[in-house]
């Protein structure tokens, strides 16, 4: 009976962090107030906003503040108090229209332009700095220099360079474990553990705050994908990844904590399918598991006990000598 150890494992959801900015985020809007009888009409901000669409320059004449003679404002609402203080904001007066539209408008504009060397480099190395960001050879600062000493200017290249390596695109590739190329394009060296693993929780600090969802499966998920691409033991990849940020450390120490107990569940599962000497379909049917699910518990299994095998086959010899 291996009711008691045999869990179904449903791989994680692999789905990609991304950087994005809900298109639905707009400004505040004012309540509308209607226009009193018989005085100049005041545009609403509903009239305001579909004013501009159509007609800039007299939305901004519509939308400017007005003052009579003795100083105060038009309008019932937005004209001052008699003790001189100014009515509280968000009033839908003509002023509260034309503050609450600018932030509309302003959301509209053109993204910030980018730094002009990061231009030249996406057009010199499109595999590198276009479309799909990749990880740079350590070094590229000086490759680059040598290579166009006449076109870019130290300091800005470095700037650049630090824009560029800061965005969240590139912690995204770095975080995959791509290894890291040269100016042609080719990879050139593995990506050590340390900045994955880094790299990993950069990310995920940026996407938290935005994030409908509780992203620390996912990431501790990550954690342990690139934990075992690594190769190292676990004693080995804690010492190189560990830093001084105690809620990181306790995200990862959770994850080795996940990992250790899929593993036995993995193991257990293994031997008890070997020593039934049914096929996966049959095994998986026998215990009501998905077979495509069991089939991938035993490849880890599998997979573990290969990369235990070198460190027990070092051991064995002692053990005889004793």
């Amino acid at each position: 009976m291996i009711e008691g150890f045999v869990v179904s494992y449903s791989p994680p959801n692999r789905t990609a962090m991304t950087d994005s900015v809900s298109a639905q985020e707009q400004p505040h809007t004012a309540p509308v107030v209607p226009a009193a009888p018989q005085a100049a009409p005041v545009p609403t901000e509903a009239a305001a906003v579909a004013v501009a669409a159509s007609e800039p320059a007299a939305s901004a004449e519509a939308g400017a503040p007005q003052r009579r003679q003795d100083g105060s404002r038009r309008g019932g609402r937005g004209r001052r108090k008699p003790d001189g203080r100014q009515a509280p904001q968000g009033r839908a007066n003509a002023e509260g229209v034309a503050d609450a539209a600018a932030p509309a408008a302003g959301a509209q504009r053109a993204p910030q332009r980018v730094h002009p060397a990061l231009e030249q480099l996406a057009g010199l190395y499109p595999s590198l700095f276009g479309a799909v960001f990749r990880p740079l050879k350590r070094g590229i600062f000086q490759d680059l220099l040598a290579a166009h000493p006449e076109l870019f200017e130290r300091e800005a290249l470095k700037v650049a360079l630090g824009i560029h390596t800061r965005s969240t695109r590139y912690l995204q590739s770095v975080a995959a474990g791509d290894k890291r190329h040269d100016l042609q394009g080719q990879p050139v060296e593995d990506m050590a553990p340390e900045h994955v693993h880094h790299a990993l929780l950069e990310v995920y600090r940026r996407k938290k705050a935005r994030a409908t969802e509780d992203l620390l499966p996912k990431l501790r998920n990550r954690m342990m994908a690139a934990f075992e691409a690594s190769g190292l033991t676990r004693e080995a990849y804690t010492e190189r990844v560990l830093s001084r940020d105690d809620a990181a450390n306790a995200i990862l120490e959770d994850a080795f904590a996940e990992w250790s107990a899929r593993n036995a569940k993995d193991e257990a599962l293994l031997r008890a399918f070997e020593a039934s000497g049914q096929t996966l379909e049959a095994f998986a049917d026998m215990y009501g598991l998905v077979p495509r699910t069991v089939g991938q518990q035993l490849e880890r299994a599998r997979r573990l006990a290969a990369a235990r095998a070198p460190s027990m086959a070092a051991a064995a010899p002692s053990d005889q000598g004793g």
